[in-house]
């Protein structure tokens, strides 16, 4: 016998085989974690359903993030049974107290008509492109599959909309929706970075296409040069994640909001004005049943206190700030990791360099997220043209 022989053998001797049927009840009752440490290749052939696909040159690194509790039974498959004996024992000496090996590993799991599935696998291209990013626990070639099959939707292409997009597509989002009526005008191009001067005149919506395009042309692509009207919010919005707001009109938040407090679709809220900005999460419907935006708007201000950024005027820099804080918080969302600015403001004060936070609670008596049925869209640029 060779030394792997003897190695393989001994380990045998020392830790407990499982059969298949038994990890697969354990691990369905919540009781245990099922965890796969074949190759990338291999799961994309098919693996057992709610396993932890951590890879075994991983397996280490990541077992921690996932399985904290060191007294939680851990029951360890690979193709056969040898390769997660080596990575049993390797759990072992890190602390973990109980684990076992699945005796005939994947191939006897198919073999005894046990469930499994067939998982999005990320290919050699994604793995190079993505590498930063999937080498965070928190993300790992599971939450970038995640990624890649996400669709967000962006309200608007311009200050706020434009550095969303390009790092929600830079990250590996699958689907980028984006809404935009207008054209490229040269006073966007010191805020709006979608669009270039060559493109003064073009469609807002058929500009973002070609930068996105050549950022990552792995990711689809759709839109609708159009306003978002009552009539046609509902067919857009269908079928979306989450939606990032980054409208700059008062009668397209409250209808958006109104919208995703309808669907129950987290809202990705920003906006900006001079050298200030905001950012929150508003989604009642999510964890912890936050606020919306009418909890913490009830009603817009009066039009001469709300002058556009043509009036009024505001710092390049500002839009493209609070639009990557905005597409944090979607990436966030979509993993579902850390903490979202839900139930919370966070103000930016550009000129003095600060950060504020402010808690927005759930308004009780708010008059769409509190209805106990959706009490439909109504006239939005009336009800803003009669604030005040």
């Amino acid at each position: 016998m060779t030394a792997r022989d003897d190695r393989i053998e001994q380990l045998r001797r020392e830790i407990d085989a499982a059969a298949p049927a038994d990890a697969q009840a354990r691990a369905a009752s919540g009781e245990a974690a099922l965890i796969d440490v074949r190759e990338p290749e291999e799961i994309g052939q098919g693996s057992p359903a709610g396993a932890l696909r951590l890879g075994r040159g991983y397996l280490e690194l990541r077992i921690e993030s996932e399985v904290p509790d060191l007294e939680r039974p851990l029951y360890v498959l690979c193709g056969g049974g040898t390769r997660s004996l080596f990575a049993a024992d390797s759990l072992r000496r890190m602390g973990y107290r109980q684990v076992f090996n699945v005796a005939g590993g994947f191939d006897r799991w198919k073999s005894e008509g046990l469930p499994y599935e067939v998982p999005r696998v990320l290919d050699a291209a994604e793995r190079a492109r993505y590498a930063r990013q999937i080498s965070l626990p928190e993300v790992g070639e599971a939450g970038q599959a995640r990624l890649a099959g996400a669709r967000v939707l962006l309200v608007g292409a311009g200050g706020l909309g434009s550095p969303a997009a390009l790092y929600l597509a830079a990250a590996g989002v699958g689907t980028l929706g984006i809404v935009d009526h207008d054209d490229v005008d040269r006073s966007n191009l010191q805020r709006q970075i979608l669009h270039t001067d060559a493109r003064v005149g073009m469609a807002k919506t058929e500009s973002a296409r070609a930068t996105i395009a050549a950022l990552n042309p792995t990711t689809r692509i759709e839109t609708w040069r159009t306003r978002l009207r009552s009539d046609n919010i509902d067919e857009i919005l269908a079928g979306h994640d989450l939606v990032v707001d980054g409208s700059d009109n008062f009668p397209t938040r409250y209808l958006v909001n109104d919208a995703c407090v309808k669907l129950g679709l987290p809202n990705v809220h920003g906006a900006v004005f001079r050298f200030d900005g905001q950012a929150a999460v508003f989604w009642p419907a999510g964890p912890g049943s936050g606020p919306c935006y009418r909890c913490l708007y009830p009603e817009p201000p009066p039009p001469e206190q709300a002058p556009s950024c043509a009036e009024a005027g505001v710092m390049g820099v500002l839009p493209g700030l609070v639009g990557t804080i905005q597409a944090l918080e979607a990436l966030k969302i979509l993993l579902g990791q850390g903490d979202t600015l839900a139930g919370r403001l966070l103000c930016i004060d550009g000129l003095r360099g600060e950060f504020r936070e402010l808690r927005v609670r759930r308004d009780p008596h708010c008059a769409v997220c509190a209805a106990e049925t959706f009490p439909g869209y109504i006239d939005y640029e009336h009800f803003c043209q009669a604030a005040g």
